[in-house]
């Protein structure tokens, strides 16, 4: 089955911004996305439609960025001074979110028909949109686990850390991301400004 290779140049700055993401280094990104489109383009014959080409596309991506991982994994540094400042601001944001007694400030709010939302293009935009904006070791852990489906121990191998760090930094993620899509995407009107 062809394609149109419009469609792949249309897919490119997704998958760079997630490649960039998880790598930390803009050129094994860009490689990442260079070998992903290089494999989709010499291999058109593999896509069979039983999804759609994004999915088929994004699934190419997640074995390169797995692959890329693996082969980089002793290269992989993260900035410990940008660690203390995520950490500072996650605390300040999660004692927002509770009462001195522990209680929640707010009850939690009413987020509809899933089903509908999950269908709708928008909702996956804006989902990006405050994914991007989580603190990079957050946003990368996060997107690890949900996207990339690694469990617990291959994260923590991966990043150098222990588990109880990483459920908390997963935690945080959780948290942020639901304020982020409480405020932009279920409150009463959508405002990709203020992400």
């Amino acid at each position: 089955m062809t394609f149109d290779p419009r469609e792949l140049d249309a897919l490119r700055p997704q998958l760079l911004r997630f490649a960039q993401l998880q790598l930390r280094n803009a050129t094994l990104a860009e490689d990442a996305v260079s070998e992903t489109i290089l494999a989709v383009m010499e291999h058109q014959e593999r896509f069979q439609q039983q999804s759609s080409f994004k999915t088929y596309v994004v699934g190419i991506l997640k074995h390169k960025l797995l692959d890329q991982l693996r082969r980089s994994k002793r290269e992989v540094q993260l900035n410990s001074s940008e660690d203390a400042d995520d950490d500072r601001s996650d605390a300040e944001m999660v004692d927002a979110l509770f009462t001195q007694t522990g209680h929640a400030m707010a009850a939690a709010p009413s987020w509809g028909n899933p089903d509908h939302t999950l269908q709708s293009k928008e909702f996956f935009e804006i989902l990006q949109l405050c994914v991007d904006k989580l603190p990079a070791k957050t946003g990368r852990i996060f997107m690890m686990r949900e996207w990339l489906e690694l469990d617990t121990e291959e994260i923590c191998k991966e990043l150098s850390i222990t588990a109880a760090n990483a459920w908390v930094l997963l935690y945080r993620a959780r948290t942020r991301l639901k304020e982020c899509l409480q405020q932009n995407w279920f409150g009463d009107q959508v405002n990709t400004n203020n992400i």
